[in-house]
């Protein structure tokens, strides 16, 4: 009868307690919804980072600082137009040095005005520059107001260094190389600053995540401790069990405060990355799968060498030493420049008379200059630029070939990662079957409360492991994007998609649109709080 009673008791208890932990072993309600709370998915936040974030703003500042150089020297080989006057009165005691060679102190008191136009016109394949002048100079004499007048009415001329170094030739073969890797680290930077969205994303996931587990953990502790104290009364379990059960509820609980701390700490990284106020709460709606596909090997390769920045830059260092190599060898020897003039002039009291019958004017000179003794400081610099422009040569090469290497390398662990997030999910799966059973095993005396805390630990880490498996997933794809310029999932050119976005920056988007986005809190809350 005695055993009986027992037995009867016994199952009251697991009756009695399974119904007071079923709540907290099903998914806990959505939170009530809260108007001014931001819900952003993983596309969403990419958009706006895109759009807003000091990242994506700086990398658009940094192209149209580029894209302006750019300009400049597209303008060094165009005709140049320069309008110039320096009028002035001179009315002060000067030192004159008069016909026979003597000189005076005489007072001058003089008003001068002049107007030059001038064309000129760099010549890229010489390093010279051809111009074309006219002007005019009025001088008077405010003693003896008397007037006088000089005409240039034409002047051309050329100026040419003979042996010196050409920097317009060398500027034409490596600034429109510039500007091209500029334009593909735009694209390159915009791809990474989605990189960047998904891991700060994926960040702030884990830690909502985190919160959510621990805050449940807690209640089921809590819950079985509660359920101890009345199981050691009747004897049912020992004491050292009941102390171990109290242990973990306040491990728990402060598991669940540290929690909350990182959930803050990672919100805040988060907000400040997308260029948002630091009031504005946010709630992640995860993605539920990836996209299936695998990229090609050989076209991943193709498209990098194409649209990626590296073989550009390696390119462009290489002329830029053999610049640098021309210009020491240039200031090292002979060096020669010359100078010519051919044009009209005239004098007179009047402008008419200063523009009738104009005399010839010729003008040539030439001027040397030869280092006879430097110690060997021009040879020392040619041998330096020689030597500099070997090492970036084998630096080229090896950079390529890295460059190379890591594109196959990146192309295969993302080939592999969707497996890889599959696996994960499936394993989040079957570690929350697990821990369902473990607890409703032990709540029944057939369990260990060792089996319990690993099934416990098992959940929790595979629901870090899906979210960390997804966060590689998506920064690999878009580190993909970024070095190939290309879209593999929609088969489009990433550069199409640059066309959209502004190379300026404009005020921040409208926030209050974009409060609620297009998920309500319970589906919110829903992605958040069950992944698998």
């Amino acid at each position: 009868m005695n055993i009986n009673v027992m037995s009867n008791i016994k199952s009251r208890i697991r009756h009695t307690v399974l119904c007071t932990l079923l709540p907290f072993l099903a998914p806990p309600a959505a939170e009530a919804q809260t108007p001014d709370t931001m819900y952003l998915d993983l596309k969403q936040a990419i958009h706006l980072a895109l759009e807003q974030s000091p990242t994506a703003r700086s990398a658009r500042h940094t192209f149209l600082a580029q894209h302006w150089n750019y300009r400049y020297f597209r303008a060094n080989y165009l005709p140049s137009v320069t309008l110039t006057s320096s009028p002035y009165i001179n009315n002060e005691i000067n030192k004159i040095t008069q016909g026979d060679g003597t000189s005076r102190f005489l007072r001058q008191s003089q008003f001068s005005a002049d107007l030059a136009l001038s064309i000129n016109q760099n010549v890229s394949w010489t390093g010279g520059t051809f111009f074309i002048k006219s002007g005019v100079n009025y001088l008077r004499e405010l003693e003896s107001k008397t007037n006088m007048f000089s005409s240039v009415p034409v002047s051309i001329g050329y100026q040419q260094s003979l042996f010196g170094h050409n920097s317009l030739k060398w500027d034409r073969r490596i600034e429109p190389l510039r500007y091209t890797e500029a334009k593909k680290n735009y694209a390159e930077a915009i791809e990474l600053v989605a990189a960047s969205t998904c891991n700060y994303f994926f960040n702030l996931a884990s830690a909502q995540s985190d919160v959510v587990t621990a805050n449940n953990n807690y209640a089921n502790a809590d819950t079985l401790y509660r359920m101890a104290q009345g199981r050691y009364k009747i004897g049912t379990i020992t004491e050292n069990e009941m102390l171990q059960l109290e242990i973990r509820r306040l491990s728990e609980e402060t598991n669940a405060m540290d929690a909350q701390i990182s959930e803050e700490e990672q919100l805040k990284s988060f907000r400040s990355f997308l260029g948002l106020a630091q009031d504005i709460p946010i709630r992640l709606v995860l993605p539920d799968t990836v996209p299936q596909f695998e990229v090609p090997l050989a076209q991943a390769l193709d498209l990098a060498l194409q649209n990626s920045p590296d073989p550009v830059y390696y390119e462009r260092i290489r002329r830029e030493a053999r610049s640098n190599l021309s210009y020491a060898k240039a200031n090292a020897g002979l060096k020669a420049d010359i100078y010519l003039q051919f044009g009209l002039s005239q004098t007179g009291n009047t402008m008419g008379e200063a523009y009738s019958h104009p005399l010839t004017q010729e003008y040539a000179s030439i001027s040397l200059s030869l280092p006879i003794l430097d110690w060997g400081r021009g040879k020392g610099k040619v041998r330096v630029a020689r030597s500099q422009q070997e090492l970036t040569d084998i630096q080229a090469e090896q950079g390529m070939e890295d460059f190379r290497q890591n594109v196959q390398k990146l192309v295969s662990q993302f080939n592999m990662q969707a497996r890889k997030v599959r696996i994960a999910a499936l394993t989040g799966k079957r570690a929350e079957h697990r821990h369902t059973v473990a607890m409703r095993l032990y709540i029944m005396g057939q369990n260990s409360l060792l089996d319990l805390n690993d099934a416990i630990a098992e959940r929790n880490s595979a629901r870090r492991s899906y979210l960390y498996a997804m966060s590689t997933y998506w920064s690999l794809y878009y580190t993909l994007r970024s070095m190939t310029g290309y879209d593999f999932q929609h088969n489009t050119p990433i550069t199409d998609q640059l066309k959209t976005l502004p190379l300026t920056s404009g005020p921040s988007p409208n926030l209050s649109a974009r409060r609620t986005g297009k998920f309500s809190p319970h589906e919110a809350q829903k992605h958040i709080q069950c992944f698998f």
